[in-house]
């Protein structure tokens, strides 16, 4: 059932975004240009101006004093983003747009107390905390389309450890993934078994000893789309994952460094939920300088097998060193 909900969730998601773009571009068509000065047509300031519009009013200027305290750009710069042609087929769309929006977010929030029901029968001790937002802000990533309920108690209550401990994984995409592979981790028998059913492993196609297909294979793992996108959420951490991931992408490109940080993350989330493990994050300089050690043993191993030496430039006599 709570697999079936969150999906369903997904689902409605994807058909909001959507709508969010029919409204944009019902305005874009009426030449208002009001993505281009607000960030987020769905927030506060963007849905008071399209619903005023709808009610009839047209003046730019008194359409600009709608606009939140906070907005970065200033009255008259709305104003003239607000400056178009009021078209009544374009109206017409708009209106449709903002009825299917208004809509889908009734049945966001129905998802969400179907979602929460489920909970409550796997762990009926668990008390309902207030919402982490007003529902507003309704989709465009896991971040900023949070659930209507505070699901951090039930995650903990149910696996026993705290899986948004770990950097890139937040409440959302932890319940989309217990949802996916449920709380049994004795199935796969080690950490690579389970990165390899997510299909985040490397191919392993040999033939004539030579190994031709390295790439992943495809996939339509809802857990490992889920852990893909929390690993992209790692792009600019300061973790040791963020380096990580920073490292794999100058080397093969940002879609490959998103499986490989997704594997990890794969592996952290078995170890946690099949033994009980604690995530510590060693940061991104302890990272680095164990990446360094690591490139330095080899080069040592291979100048040695080359009947070489390495030698530090510090160690080295100031005569020597000079003539390097």
């Amino acid at each position: 059932m709570l697999r079936s909900s969150l999906r369903q969730r997904s689902m409605l998601v994807a058909m909001a975004s959507r709508a969010v773009q029919h409204m944009q571009k019902a305005l874009e068509q009426m030449n208002l240009k009001l993505t281009e000065v607000v960030s987020d047509i769905t927030g506060k300031t963007g849905m008071t101006i399209i619903r005023a519009i709808l009610t009839g009013e047209r003046d730019p200027q008194l359409l600009a004093t709608y606009r939140d305290k906070r907005c970065k750009h200033d009255h008259g710069t709305i104003a003239k983003a607000l400056t178009g042609h009021w078209r009544a087929e374009h109206l017409f769309a708009l209106q449709q747009a903002v009825d299917q929006h208004d809509f889908l977010a009734q049945q966001l929030r129905a998802c969400d107390e179907q979602i929460e029901g489920c909970l409550q029968a796997f762990v009926p001790d668990v008390e309902a905390a207030s919402p982490q937002s007003p529902p507003g802000r309704l989709w465009r990533s896991s971040r900023s389309n949070p659930l209507s309920f505070e699901v951090q108690a039930y995650l903990k209550a149910m696996t026993g450890v705290d899986l948004t401990q770990i950097d890139g994984i937040d409440s959302l995409t932890a319940l989309k993934v217990i949802s996916e592979i449920g709380l049994d981790m004795t199935r796969w028998p080690t950490s690579k078994h389970f990165a390899s059913w997510l299909g985040l492993c490397p191919g392993n196609k040999v033939s004539g000893g030579k190994r031709y297909r390295i790439r992943s294979k495809p996939s339509a793992n809802r857990a490992a789309m889920a852990l893909r996108l929390a690993a992209q959420g790692v792009a600019n951490s300061h973790s040791a994952l963020g380096a990580y991931y920073r490292r794999m992408r100058a080397r093969l490109g940002a879609p490959k460094a998103m499986t490989a940080t997704a594997h990890k993350l794969a592996r952290l989330v078995y170890s946690m939920l099949r033994y009980g493990t604690a995530y510590v994050d060693a940061g991104q300089q302890a990272y680095e300088q164990k990446y360094r050690d690591r490139v330095l043993t080899n080069l040592q191993r291979k100048a040695k097998a080359f009947g070489y030496q390495l030698v530090h430039v510090e160690d080295l006599d100031e005569g020597v060193a000079s003539t390097l």
